[in-house]
């Protein structure tokens, strides 16, 4: 627990000890002013004597990883990598460290990246990472209108799979990553984030309230919102109101609609629950609508995602 700030701020921490995987996870919410634009922050530091798969898939975030000097590949939909039968799939939210992952891969044909600290995209792609031996760093998942306010980030920059971090930050990228890496623990480098992210809020551009008004109607309902009923309550032509959310958000009103309620679905396949139990809670006509979208957005299907995470 953090007691720098005016309030006091829960940290949540997840640890777990294997003798190939190893990693501990930090979690916290921003300070209250960040909230509209800041999903939440996760310290991480992991260990793996073999190579760590994880499938990333779209969600309602804008990720931005700080890595504290180590590297990570990351393969972007539409590669296939070499198989590693003995690769561990170990979860990002700290359910998973299995020893194996036999087929996991993003598809054909795209060259994987080699990155250290990066910003992901807000789309309709998937991602698989991979990392043999130490990650340390902080992610910090950013709405995609806190992307387009405080990265300064619009339209095709924000739906873009990965961006390098200096190349959005600049020369502030590398001097933010120095202070995190020399703060001494990870309430320190919560609260180093989120005075940086507070400083450039001072200075952000602010989206349109229309569009912002749209989003927060299309979060709150998990994406089941009808462009049509977007078009009539703020008045405009659904072109206009495309093109408009398209530079704000990166996504069309209509394909943003459906990773939010992708998002949710996935929130939901976690074995407690049959994918037509799910299907139906999210809105989608059927089993078989569900599973056509997880196997487009998440390169798999249902089961097979269910396995990953359980």
């Amino acid at each position: 627990m953090s007691t720098s700030g005016e309030k006091l701020r829960i940290i949540s921490a997840q640890r777990h000890e294997a003798e190939d995987v190893s990693w501990a996870f930090a979690r916290c919410l921003p300070r209250p002013a960040l909230a509209g634009d800041v999903v939440g922050y996760t310290g991480y530091a992991e260990h793996a004597l073999r190579p760590v798969r994880r499938r990333e898939v779209p969600s309602a975030r804008v990720p931005v990883i700080i890595s504290f000097g180590d590297t990570i590949h990351v393969q972007m939909s539409g590669y296939v990598g070499p198989a590693d039968a003995n690769a561990a799939q170990v979860s990002r939210d700290g359910r998973t460290a299995q020893a194996t992952a036999p087929g996991l891969d993003a598809g054909p044909s795209v060259a994987p990246l080699r990155l250290t600290s990066f910003v992901a995209g807000f789309g309709e792609a998937h991602a698989i990472t991979e990392y043999t031996g130490a990650q340390r760093g902080i992610q910090i998942d950013l709405t995609p209108l806190g992307a387009y306010r405080l990265l300064g980030l619009t339209g095709d920059e924000i739906r873009t799979g990965v961006l390098q971090l200096d190349d959005v930050l600049g020369s502030d990228g590398p001097r933010l990553v120095d202070r995190l890496v020399s703060a001494p623990d990870w309430p320190a480098r919560f609260d180093l984030v989120d005075g940086f992210l507070l400083g450039r809020s001072e200075l952000a551009r602010v989206p349109d309230p229309a569009i912002a008004w749209c989003w927060d109607r299309m979060r709150r309902t998990d994406g089941r919102v009808s462009v049509g009923e977007l078009v009539e309550a703020v008045g405009w032509s659904r072109k206009h109101l495309g093109e408009r959310f398209r530079r704000h958000v990166g996504l069309g009103p209509k394909p943003a609609a459906r990773v939010l309620r992708f998002a949710r679905a996935v929130s939901l396949l976690d074995g407690s629950h049959s994918i037509s139990e799910v299907a139906a809670e999210c809105g989608y006509a059927d089993h078989s609508h569900l599973v056509r979208d997880v196997q487009a957005l998440a390169g798999c299907t249902p089961s097979e995602l269910i396995a990953e995470r359980s």
